[in-house]
């Protein structure tokens, strides 16, 4: 039975968070990491990981927003890391579902304190998706760290024809990514370190890699659907999701100024030498900080001034 298809099955239990895994309602148990501050917590972060990763993709960052009195949680989605199903696709509808039942789990756990959303690449356009697909009134706000925004629409024919040539006759080709000259971040130790890292996925397969693009498609047409209060980072040197998309994913997100990195809840913030791992680059401490920032003051300017660099490239 397809992933979605199971998760689709009648709920069998109430859904249950424990010290180290979330269980959804149809049963799956996804593991889940904290990090929680030593006195007042004054927000709650959850953090979602990119395509491939898995939780431990958020210990540094966490470790530095615990310490700014934010409560931080992030697990394995469906098919990654040590969750269910390794490797396949679950479908976007799975994941928003996922999402929105660990909202309620711990906004029951902290009633009175804010809480945000994180998500890195793949994690982005979940949080997207999710939205678009139903409101999240326990949700103060969002952070996206360079969101999966690359649709069908912005690739060359010959990818997106590619990509569905396979996805119909060898949807279980495994595709190792050898040869694809990409630098997703300056910091290489933690580059090695994730080459040696047994739980993120080397090899993927066709239909996973098309869902992906399914998930991108949707939250590339949900650019102008984020309620609330949200953040968009975004690296110049980001070469995953190129700039072509993301910038036309900015002008609507942007809508109703977009010659400006920000409107009333919504701010966008570029790095100069940021790269796709914005969170794990060289400069992260620089970009942990901003999301502090953003979190206690939302409408304040961001320390580093990328919400400034922002307005002067979107202008240009």
């Amino acid at each position: 039975m397809p992933p979605a298809a199971m998760a689709k099955q009648a709920a069998a239990q109430p859904a249950l968070l424990r010290e180290s895994y979330y269980q959804t309602v149809d049963g799956a148990v996804l593991p889940l990491r904290r990090w929680l501050p030593v006195s007042q917590t004054k927000a709650v972060l959850i953090a979602l990981h990119g395509f491939n990763d898995y939780s431990h993709f958020f210990e540094q960052p966490a470790r530095y927003l615990s310490n700014q009195g934010i409560a931080c949680f992030a697990y394995d989605q469906r098919g990654f890391g040590m969750a269910p199903l390794r490797g396949q696709w679950a479908g976007a509808e799975v994941y928003g579902d996922d999402l929105r039942g660990l909202v309620r789990l711990i906004k029951q756990q902290y009633p009175h304190t804010p809480l945000y959303l994180l998500g890195e690449s793949m994690g982005g356009a979940v949080i997207i998706s999710a939205t678009a697909q139903a409101p999240l009134p326990e949700v103060q706000g969002s952070i996206l760290s360079a969101p999966a925004v690359w649709a069908r629409s912005t690739m060359p024919w010959y990818q997106s024809g590619l990509l569905w040539l396979l996805d119909n006759t060898a949807p279980k080709l495994r595709l190792t990514g050898r040869g694809v000259r990409v630098k997703p971040s300056d910091n290489i130790a933690m580059l090695r370190a994730l080459g040696r890292d047994p739980l993120v996925i080397k090899a993927t397969r066709v239909d996973a890699l098309s869902g992906l693009s399914d998930l991108m498609d949707k939250a590339f047409a949900n650019s102008q659907n984020l309620p609330g209060k949200s953040l968009l980072l975004y690296g110049e040197k980001d070469d995953l999701i190129p700039k072509k998309p993301m910038h036309q994913f900015l002008q609507g997100y942007l809508s109703s100024d977009k010659t400006t990195g920000a409107t009333a809840d919504r701010t966008a913030a570029i790095y100069a030498n940021g790269y796709h791992m914005l969170l794990r680059d060289l400069q992260a401490p620089t970009v942990w900080q901003d999301i502090a920032a953003w979190i206690a003051q939302p409408d304040r300017a961001l320390p580093s001034a990328a919400d400034t660099r922002a307005r002067a490239v979107l202008t240009r």
